[in-house]
């Protein structure tokens, strides 16, 4: 064991910092020499995954696989989002900047998983020391993306031809699982539901049948995923009569979306909230409706019955966990992955409300 003036210093525990008192010196005067809670790491694992939100949430499932396979490993995680991560599950988060990039490179770890093709995190799966990588490396070259083992091609190809993008039947979380040399056993995510934060939700609907959240927005990069306010006008009024309480949802762009709803319909609009509350709100929910965007990913992590709307991407894609059903037009798409309609006119215009509510109807009985 190592030792600094004569003391015995276990620099390998996954307690000690370094910089500060390790929490067990902090709160109860223990020492390396004799300390009870010694944790030696066993190996070290750093993933790579800076954005989007809804990718880093779905990327949580392989926290238990890793766990399970490096019993005693110390997982550090680089983003661009640490907020999303669950803060009691990972050793180690950090927010991706230059501070961040410049003391891991300085590091060695047993395992480096990069699951981004950004230039940024490809350059540090290059740069940073691990025997076993698994993703995406940057070639020196022509400085582009590129599979940095076999085991990476499938999910690689993927993501840079439409039709092999389109002819994919794997979800996701398979995707990743396999590229890490996992076979996928539907490994949940690992997410914090906040409700240690004793949020007030007084002003929720009581004991009017099923709460169903209605995520109305999608953000702007695809707005062919929007649903009109009249779709979801009639739904409220489905959803109403059949004895479930709406509750809108979305943040500052949909807004003034969701009063005009409430307005006309008396559903439950609360406002919008920071993204710790936001995700508590869903979780008191009983069933979620969504299109593709942040919204779902949480409200899978939360394991909450999922009626998603999808047009324009492979429905393979997306992993439900057995709650709740995916919907989609009879007019097939012609727009996959496009933020604008080809016709001029999306086809998620043609997907009725009635088509919505008996999804949730059959998800989530009164």
């Amino acid at each position: 064991m190592p030792q600094l003036n004569g003391l015995t210093v276990h620099a390998d525990c996954r307690h000690f910092r370094g910089d500060l008192p390790c929490r067990p010196n902090k709160t109860d005067g223990y020492t390396c020499p004799d300390c009870p809670v010694y944790a030696p790491v066993t190996s070290r694992i750093l993933i790579i995954k800076l954005g989007a939100i809804g990718d880093v949430i779905r990327t949580t499932p392989l926290l238990r696989r890793l766990r399970q396979e490096r019993p005693g490993c110390f997982i550090t995680w680089l983003t661009l989002t640490p907020a999303i991560l669950p803060q009691h599950e990972i050793e180690e988060i950090l927010k991706f900047d230059f501070a961040s990039a410049l003391q891991l490179q300085a590091r060695e770890f047993d395992v480096v998983i990069n699951l981004d093709k950004e230039k940024e995190a490809c350059a540090l799966l290059n740069v940073i020391s691990a025997p076993e990588k698994f993703g995406y490396a940057l070639r020196s070259a022509d400085g582009v993306a590129w599979p940095v083992n076999e085991l990476a091609q499938h999910k690689y190809l993927t993501g840079v031809f439409d039709q092999l993008s389109l002819a994919n039947t794997k979800p996701y979380v398979q995707e990743i699982f396999e590229l890490c040399g996992f076979d996928f056993r539907g490994e949940e995510y690992v997410f914090d539901t906040h409700d240690d934060k004793g949020y007030d939700w007084s002003q929720l609907p009581t004991g009017a049948g099923p709460r169903i959240g209605l995520n109305t927005g999608c953000g702007d990069r695809w707005t062919t995923r929007l649903w009109s306010d009249e779709k979801w006008l009639a739904l409220i009024a489905q959803l109403q009569t059949a004895g479930y309480a709406p509750v809108l949802l979305g943040g500052e762009a949909e807004d003034a979306r969701n009063r005009r709803l409430q307005a006309a319909t008396g559903a439950a609009y609360l406002g919008t909230f920071p993204l710790p509350q936001f995700i508590n709100l869903m979780h008191q929910l009983d069933g979620i409706v969504t299109q593709v965007t942040m919204a779902m990913h949480i409200s899978i992590a939360l394991q909450k019955p999922t009626i998603l709307m999808n047009n324009i991407f492979n429905p393979h894609e997306f992993d439900l966990y057995g709650r709740g059903q995916l919907v989609q037009s009879d007019r097939q798409c012609v727009c996959f992955y496009r933020g604008t309609c080809r016709l001029g006119a999306s086809c998620m215009e043609d997907l009725p409300a009635e088509r919505v509510f008996e999804a949730v109807r059959a998800s989530v009985p009164v």
